[in-house]
């Protein structure tokens, strides 16, 4: 895989310098705080030209800075639940998130916000790619992400281990704002449009909208995942 842009690469290079297989910088170009960073990390890189770079991220906005980083390691789903179990941290199930611009944009939402993890479908939604990392910005390296064969399922294993379901419904009658809620517990967020699935739905404790005085729209999905995890965190009871 490939990694884009002066803070993704900075990031990675903090927080999991191992994963990083080659480094090109471009000549001429302000990156000491990358640079500074290489090189306390002990990793080596290839100053290359504008052109050098070009060719090897293919026209992807690069600001100067391209690594060639091991494949995303996908966090054990088993240990997510232990650590929500011991509220380490609020597991969000994704329900068929498809856009990887979306994607990006939570986790790197997650990451600022602390205390989450993240659980993704094998199976028809988007996995972590080239540009679920570049959006992210470098938050992946700050969010658990476990990835399982149905989130159904998963979010039922997850109840047995005394795991709270909360999910994001427009249709719900309570909204988020002012909730009150304990650990462990986890939160459900639907597709754009959709919503989740009637199976996913099935499987919630309690449903919670967010507030839409305005147009009768829909948020875009990372919009609606960033208001209600900060909502829920705001929610919950010491």
């Amino acid at each position: 895989m490939k990694l884009y842009g002066k803070n993704p690469v900075f990031e990675r290079i903090r927080r999991a310098p191992e994963t990083i297989k080659k480094l090109y910088l471009q000549k001429r170009t302000d990156l000491s705080r990358v640079v500074h960073a290489a090189k306390d990390a002990g990793l080596d890189f290839e100053s290359v030209t504008r052109e050098r770079l070009e060719r090897e991220s293919k026209g992807t906005h690069t600001q100067g800075v391209v690594a060639l980083i091991d494949e995303y390691s996908y966090f054990s789903f088993s240990q997510l639940l232990t650590d929500a179990v011991k509220k380490k941290c609020i597991p969000i199930f994704l329900d068929g998130i498809t856009d990887p611009q979306n994607l990006g944009s939570i986790i790197r939402t997650l990451a600022c916000l602390g205390g989450f993890s993240l659980v993704l479908s094998e199976h028809g939604a988007v996995q972590i790619n080239e540009t679920v990392l570049r959006v992210a910005s470098g938050g992946e390296n700050y969010v658990n992400v476990a990835r399982v064969a149905n989130i159904a399922t998963a979010i039922r294993k997850a109840k047995t281990k005394g795991i709270r379901i909360v999910g994001a419904d427009a249709d719900a009658k309570c909204l988020v704002s002012g909730m009150k809620v304990s650990k462990p517990f986890a939160v459900v967020i639907g597709a754009e449009g959709k919503g989740m699935r009637p199976g996913v739905k099935k499987c919630l404790d309690e449903a919670l909208k967010l507030p839409m005085e305005g147009a009768d729209l829909s948020y875009n999905a990372a919009v609606a995942a960033a208001l209600f995890c900060y909502e829920v965190k705001k929610g919950i009871e010491k």
